[in-house]
């Protein structure tokens, strides 16, 4: 299977704040897009209507060794262009219901009327099993959740079957702490620029395509481990900021890139899906001198890279 030319996917502000949900509204529920207008947001992202197909998907190739060099084509890596750093919505489902909540660097809670609220009365808000959105954060603070902490916003969502905390977070702070909690931070560069890219790919489409009416994805290896500020360090800030807005495409479609720790594990978990990365292999590859879409071309075959680019560039 040959390369589709690489391409630039365009993220329109309209496209950012229909796929992002803004569903805060106290006591309210606001409708998650449906298929069809899924697929018309999927097609404003991509720049290239002669481009096949306009679903996510997933590369097809062996889930077994990654195929010699003979086999593949290198996919190019984009020309380097500011991109666009969508947010997204990551349930914290690891650390739900919430046992406490801390707050620092000027962090506040606040209800959705826009009232600050006290930590002792937060406490005792989280205590009541009734319905209510309570939003901690600020530009500059940190949100610690049961001895985890956060950057971005973290809600409090209570729909009436219990408290769930919600992160929201740009897309590029959500990619360098899925790097390192998926791969210990100290591997080699590339290998965890191809996790970046891998990770970014797989949560792209969950903005577009979110889990639930309320959220994006989870924090669990359900969907991609993510550990917030825990995991979140300078090699793996270095790996997504030097693949900052690059993510997999395949014949005109997002790839929803599958990865697992090793070949047996890919190959039991998503052999019939198609392609899965070998994290251990990619580092392998790595060590043997490989950079980073050389070592995606060996997994994702067929697979072009593409950048997540702006409005007007």
């Amino acid at each position: 299977m040959k390369f589709t030319p690489s391409l630039s996917l365009l993220l329109t502000t309209f496209t950012s704040v229909v796929a992002l949900g803004l569903w805060w509204g106290y006591g309210g529920r606001s409708s998650q897009p449906d298929p069809t207008a899924s697929e018309i947001l999927l097609q404003t992202l991509l720049d290239g209507s002669d481009e096949k197909g306009s679903s996510p998907v997933t590369a097809q190739g062996s889930t077994d060794e990654p195929p010699t060099p003979s086999a593949v084509t290198v996919p190019a890596i984009p020309e380097a262009g500011r991109s666009a750093d969508p947010q997204l919505k990551v349930a914290l489902l690891s650390q739900s219901p919430p046992r406490s909540i801390s707050l620092l660097n000027g962090a506040r809670c606040r209800r959705s009327s826009g009232e600050v609220i006290s930590k002792g009365t937060l406490m005792d808000l989280l205590a009541v099993q009734g319905k209510g959105l309570i939003s901690c954060g600020s530009e500059r603070g940190r949100v610690v959740v049961n001895d985890r902490a956060y950057e971005g916003t973290i809600h409090l969502l209570n729909r009436g079957k219990g408290w769930t905390a919600i992160n929201q977070i740009n897309l590029e702070r959500y990619v360098a702490s899925v790097v390192g909690a998926e791969m210990p931070s100290h591997w080699n560069g590339e290998a965890l620029k191809a996790q970046a890219v891998a990770a970014r790919s797989y949560a792209l489409v969950h903005v577009i395509r979110p889990a639930t009416d309320d959220w994006n994805l989870g924090d669990t290896t359900r969907w991609q481990a993510y550990a917030g500020l825990m995991s979140n360090t300078a090699s793996t800030r270095e790996a997504a900021s030097a693949t900052s807005g690059i993510v997999l495409s395949f014949q005109g479609g997002l790839v929803e890139s599958l990865y697992a720790a090793t070949r047996e594990i890919s190959t039991e978990a998503h052999g019939h899906l198609g392609a899965s990365m070998s994290q251990h292999g990619a580092q392998k590859l790595a060590e043997e001198g490989l950079r980073f879409n050389e070592i995606l071309g060996r997994y994702y075959v067929g697979a072009s890279l593409a950048r997540i680019r702006t409005d007007g560039e």
